[in-house]
């Protein structure tokens, strides 16, 4: 990840999503643990709707073999989030994201999220690691900054 504060213009792909009461811990601002849901559900989100198909049925499907955040300022109920996406990597069986969550007008990310998908085979237990499916590979592509 870039050591500098993320702004809005790093990212491609844009969602909004609401804060909910129950996101607040008891020191007043969004529970780090809803920071992972909200990465995890805006990359499936685009993945679901760039692909036009049910992700979970595919013959290979992303699972997460890492994920982290850096934090820069509180987001907090009841303002919305504007969640920013852009792939740093696209490989053979696997896809780096940075997604970014900026709330209000500013132009700087209050978090910054680092998110990587390995595509595993869904066809049987093994799990065992495999090319991601075009239909995949042809939604994160145009991701990519550069």
């Amino acid at each position: 990840m870039p050591a500098d504060r993320p702004t809005r213009d790093q990212y491609v792909h844009w969602e909004r999503v609401t804060t909910r009461w129950a996101d607040i811990d008891v020191y007043g601002h969004m529970n780090n643990a809803r920071y992972f849901e909200i990465i995890d559900t805006v990359v499936n989100n685009h993945l679901a709707a760039a692909t036009g198909v049910d992700i979970r049925a595919l013959d290979a499907i992303g699972v997460v073999a890492e994920v982290g955040c850096r934090y820069f300022a509180e987001v907090g109920y009841p303002d919305p989030v504007d969640v920013g996406v852009v792939a740093d990597k696209v490989g053979t069986s696997s896809v780096v994201y940075r997604v970014g969550l900026f709330q209000g007008e500013g132009d700087e990310a209050a978090a910054e999220g680092r998110f990587v998908h390995v595509y595993v085979d869904n066809t049987g237990p093994a799990r065992a690691v495999t090319p991601m499916p075009d239909v995949i590979r042809d939604a994160v592509t145009p991701l990519l900054r550069g």
